[in-house]
């Protein structure tokens, strides 16, 4: 009689709590069927592959010892943690990860009890953990805080103030550090060397697997000593002594992939740990898939792949990224003059820095996850009489808006800000969307706004932040791809504050601002049908506005519209307090802001985010119709 096939182990774990019965090779075994499923889920999804392979064994070796969500096990960043969520009562769900109505790419408190603390941007961790590392001794929830964050995201001072906090306040705090030599770029900086120090100068992995096994050799009574000899001889190899300075207990480095230490480590310092300890754990970013440990990027973000092959499947573009043609237009630019640099925040490939990097190394700064660093530098980069580009997305560039007022703005610092992913972003969802920066910008003083509305807008924007020097200037432009207009080959800048009429209509005017202008002109064909015929225009600059163009369209019209891919307090709170002090309202003009709606948009595709904010052709059609007084009933109009 044929054997029965075996159950996978996966299929035995709905909760962690399943776990506490596996044996250790039943929970290495588990770790093998986590992976698989991984790369199963992301082939179909697409996300960020490569981080969540590089923690598999971490992840199942965390959720064995500890006890989530009593324990409060925090996710850096959190896109490594699909294998988490695969062992925490959303496998059945994960194959809808970063879909429309399905699970978040990152942790998030709403879905699930085993997400304590929600996550996208990095370097967090540490500060949440020890909030609830003192809201336990307070009183509060019970159980460990283990914080788990990457290489990459120690570049950032906000580790360094949670750490020393920590250290000073001495509680019973658990820190992996996950060593993958590899956050999304290449790891930069000074960190990063000594994280490589600690491993690279003396061959430890060999050196710990001489001495295990021969401890193993020795009579009982001198492997004790042995142990101890040994552990003497890998703090004076490797140590710790950053960390421990810090206030932690440093342990490691320990292979992040090999189980049996794992799980030795992690109960260990359950049992014994008292205040905060840090456990180093090399790991590799993409393990056990090889299209991932191969790429450049280590799978770092993925669309939907064949499993087999790895190849992933992408839709034909007929038209360059905006990415791409702001990367472009810089380099050419830079070739004419030798005062424009760049600097971004471990995104130089996101940001389309990379080519810069590579044809201008000593005026491109990866200056690592540290957007206050980038921004501040940048001021002084201007004030030093270079012509910089911050280069960041525009969620990432929150992180740093103290330096944006204080460093840049009230010193009228020429820092040029090119603000990538502006608007709804996608997959991403809510923690990535770029609906805040035309209101935190506009607001400040001296401060030139722009938002290209396509490829050939944001040419010139480009050339018009280069040959402005009168303070600081941003230009925003969204993800994805253009729409396909003649880029022009020799960009002349813009007048400042000036936008353009784009056509002639009677009764409405929309003002537009960015690249929403598409969705516009769509509306007008529409409305075109049905006797209305718009006023076009594009407004260019929130900042300073078109006082002209905007009063001209107010006097001209009965009713005046403005759009924008940005929150309240943005371009059409601008545009309605000019129109307020000029007493325009008193005139009777009908006036209507379209705006991002005040919450938070979850992950769906950008075209189905932006219908759930009001802003697609449709919308726009109705929003006219009901300004005029015309009920739209179906295609018709009433």
């Amino acid at each position: 009689m044929a054997d029965r096939p075996k159950t996978p182990v996966l299929d035995t774990v709905s909760v962690p709590a399943d776990m506490k019965t596996l044996s250790d090779q039943q929970l290495q075994q588990l770790a093998h069927e986590v992976r698989e499923e991984t790369i199963s889920a992301v082939s179909v999804t697409g996300g960020h592959l490569g981080a969540g392979l590089g923690v598999v064994e971490l992840t199942v070796a965390l959720h064995a010892v500890f006890d989530a969500p009593k324990d409060k096990i925090i996710w850096d960043v959190s896109h490594q943690c699909y294998p988490h969520k695969i062992l925490t009562g959303r496998r059945d769900r994960i194959r809808t990860l970063r879909q429309k109505d399905g699970l978040s790419g990152f942790t998030k408190r709403s879905e699930s009890e085993f997400d304590p603390f929600g996550a996208a941007h990095s370097s967090t961790s540490i500060s949440a953990a020890l909030g609830f590392a003192v809201a336990r001794d307070l009183g509060g929830e019970g159980g460990d805080a283990i914080a788990v964050i990457g290489d990459g995201a120690m570049s950032a001072g906000m580790a360094y103030e949670a750490m020393n906090n920590a250290g000073h306040l001495k509680k019973r705090l658990i820190v992996i550090l996950n060593d993958n030599e590899m956050s999304i770029a290449e790891p930069v900086g000074a960190m990063s060397s000594y994280l490589s120090r600690l491993y690279a100068g003396e061959p430890f992995q060999e050196l710990k697997a001489a001495a295990k096994g021969a401890v193993s050799l020795l009579p009982e009574p001198f492997r004790e000593g042995a142990k101890r000899a040994r552990d003497m001889v890998k703090h004076m190899t490797v140590g710790g002594t950053l960390f421990e300075e810090l206030g932690f207990s440093y342990l490691g480095p320990i292979d992040g992939h090999d189980m049996e230490q794992l799980l030795s480590v992690l109960r260990t310092v359950k049992s014994r740990a008292t205040g905060p300890i840090l456990i180093h754990a090399i790991t590799q970013k993409g393990k056990g898939y090889h299209p991932a440990e191969s790429a450049r990027d280590k799978g770092h973000g993925v669309g939907s792949f064949d499993v087999v092959t790895g190849e992933q499947k992408k839709a034909p573009s007929n038209a360059p990224s905006y990415t791409s043609v702001f990367s472009q237009s810089l380099l050419k630019l830079a070739e004419t003059d030798s005062k424009i640099c760049a600097v971004t925040a471990a995104m130089p490939d996101g940001t389309g820095l990379k080519t810069f990097m590579e044809r201008y190394a000593s005026r491109c700064f990866d200056v690592g996850i540290a957007e206050q660093h980038a921004v501040t530098f940048s001021a002084g980069l201007a004030a030093g009489g270079m012509k910089p580009f911050c280069a960041l997305y525009s969620t990432f560039l929150q992180r740093g808006y103290d330096q944006v007022v204080h460093d840049v703005a009230i010193q009228r610092l020429p820092v040029r800000f090119a603000i990538d992913r502006a608007g709804l972003v996608g997959a991403d969802g809510a923690t990535h969307a770029g609906a805040f920066d035309v209101a935190y910008l506009a607001n400040l003083p001296g401060f030139v706004v722009m938002a290209a509305a396509d490829e050939a807008e944001l040419v010139r924007m480009v050339a018009t932040a280069a040959a402005y020097d009168d303070g600081p200037s941003a230009f925003r432009f969204p993800r994805g791809e253009g729409v396909g207009v003649d880029i022009p080959d020799d960009a002349v800048p813009l007048e400042i504050g000036k936008g353009r009429m784009i056509r002639e209509g009677s009764q409405v005017a929309i003002l537009s601002f960015g690249t929403r202008l598409q969705e516009v002109e769509a509306a007008c064909e529409s409305l075109q049908a049905k006797g209305i015929t718009p006023t076009v225009a594009d407004a260019r600059f929130a900042k300073p506005l078109d006082r002209d163009l905007v009063l001209q369209l107010a006097a001209d019209h009965a009713a005046l519209i403005t759009v924008e891919e940005g929150a309240v307090g943005g371009f059409g709170s601008h545009v309605a307090q000019l129109l307020a002090d000029e007493g325009v309202f008193d005139d009777g003009l009908k006036f209507r802001s379209m705006v991002l709606p005040d919450t938070f948009i979850d992950q769906a595709s950008p075209r189905d985010m932006y219908a759930v904010a009001g802003l697609n052709a449709d919308d726009i059609e109705a929003k006219v119709l009901s300004v005029l007084g015309v009920a739209k009933i179906g295609s018709k109009t009433a």
